[in-house]
């Protein structure tokens, strides 16, 4: 581990832990790998949504009813 690294206590479900246990051991990665893979991951998605919400954020919006109202209208329900 480097000096940038930070410690941090995390507790798993018991499942959670022994599988993450056995997918370190057999892509002889570490733990502390894969989950910061998998939260860079989650990060990286909440960033894209976001994006995605910022340049939506100038469409039109419809009320549930009003939908409803829509796909009745045309036939779709």
């Amino acid at each position: 581990m480097s000096e940038t690294t930070k410690r941090s206590t995390i507790y798993f479900d018991p499942q959670l832990h022994a599988a993450l246990r056995l997918k370190s051991a057999h892509t002889h990665r570490s733990v502390s790998d894969i989950v910061n893979d998998a939260v860079r991951a989650a990060l990286a998605e909440d960033q894209e949504d976001l994006a995605a919400f910022e340049d939506r954020v100038a469409e039109p919006t419809i009320s549930y009813e009003a939908l409803l109202d829509d796909l009745k209208a045309h036939g779709k329900i």
